[in-house]
């Protein structure tokens, strides 16, 4: 109690009032460096070890237990304390580093993942090597301490804002396909380096192509050994589909309006009530869904005590995935005609209607990056439920 107690007066104090009421996912400072309340929020979390807290201090955590960082979850959803930083560096390389990562490579990649300072994107797809991705062909040659890295990755998020990434090259063209990838990390900036940002139908560009050309990368950032990368990889896969991410958020990670509100902005009540009863049960349906779905991440937190889950987080991609879509469905067909068009400005209250058009453009995505459904049904056919081939 006196955990929570001291967790909850920290948060009220050192939380900006202005971010109290904002919705949506946790910071990563992908595009813009962060400044003023945002800022400030982010250099308390990481003084005090909350962007990262069940990381050691000495990597800039605070080393909670499980059950304390449960606690800090449920005061942080209780104020609506929006979490301080995300990314791909909190949620897939640093995990990733903890378990595989050197001693050295520890010390100079995590403290600064911890205070927000370096941004992360992740080469693993290629043309032609996306659902078998162990197909890649981005090689890497050792020169002496270094290796260089030429080919092509694609399907590359952020990597427009990113200072580093962490790749998988093959470095033994010769050995079986799985047995001869390595996992590399290395700056983007450098001359080697060119990113070609892709414009989705949403309008937005949230992946890019990628090319390395004699791109270096220094033998001590090879992780997990020479050929070795393909189990750090699957690992890292886990970490970023587990969930717990979404889980230290502390709130609701979803963005714009409630189903609630949309549908009454646009389709009416009466007493609070929404006219519609298909509307009304479609509603509730998704919300039993959701909740039931935080809540099972939840218990996975808890079972596996505060580490991340094995092959069965591939559920959690999967059933994620979908539901995502499935709200997004749900308010576009709440705008009705107004969801024609995602380039045209109509407000909607407080919301507009393009925005909410384009996020059910870019939500169709979410089967397909990280892993597509097909393959995460693959993995939980043979992994978790054992069945044949």
């Amino acid at each position: 109690m006196s955990f929570r107690l001291e967790v909850r007066d920290w948060l009220a104090s050192s939380c900006p009032k202005s971010l109290l009421s904002l919705d949506g996912s946790p910071e990563s400072g992908l595009r813009t460096p962060l400044a003023g309340d945002r800022k400030k929020w982010l250099e308390r979390s990481a003084e005090k070890g909350f962007t990262v807290p069940m990381w050691p201090k000495r990597y800039g955590g605070a080393e909670l237990s499980k059950d304390q960082y449960l606690v800090l979850l449920e005061e942080m959803k209780r104020l609506g304390a929006p979490s301080p930083l995300g990314g791909m560096g909190v949620i897939m390389l640093g995990p990733t580093l903890l378990e595989y990562g050197t001693d050295d490579q520890k010390l100079r990649h995590l403290p600064p993942i911890a205070r927000g300072e370096i941004r992360w994107c992740q080469g693993y797809s290629e043309p032609g090597s996306g659902s078998d991705l162990a197909s890649l062909q981005t090689r890497a040659v050792e020169q002496g301490d270094h290796y260089l890295v030429n080919g092509q990755k694609i399907w590359t998020s952020g990597a427009q804002f990113a200072d580093w990434i962490f790749c998988l090259v093959r470095t033994d063209p010769n050995a079986p396909k799985h047995d001869g990838i390595s996992f590399l990390l290395f700056s983007m900036h450098q001359p080697g380096v060119t990113v070609r940002p892709i414009r989705l139908i949403s309008g937005a560009s949230p992946f890019c192509e990628t090319f390395f050309d004699n791109a270096v990368a220094a033998k001590e950032d090879l992780v997990g050994g020479l050929n070795k990368g393909w189990t750090v990889a699957k690992r890292l896969l886990q970490h970023e589909r587990s969930g717990i991410s979404a889980l230290a958020s502390g709130r609701n990670r979803e963005t714009g309006p409630s189903l609630e509100e949309l549908a009454k902005e646009t389709m009416g009540s009466r007493n609070g009530r929404l006219h519609d009863p298909v509307v009304r049960a479609s509603i509730l349906r998704h919300s039993i869904n959701a909740e039931a779905f935080r809540l099972t991440q939840r218990r996975t937190v808890e079972e596996s005590q505060g580490s991340t889950p094995g092959p069965q987080t591939s559920i959690f991609k999967y059933y994620g995935a979908n539901l995502r879509k499935e709200r997004s469905e749900l308010q576009v067909s709440m705008l009705g005609s107004q969801a024609v068009g995602s380039n045209v400005d109509q407000e909607l209250g407080s919301h507009a209607a393009s925005a909410i058009t384009r996020d059910w453009l870019a939500g169709k995505a979410g089967s397909i990056a990280g892993g597509s459904n097909e393959i995460q049904l693959n993995i939980i056919a043979k992994r978790v439920l054992g069945l044949p081939d």
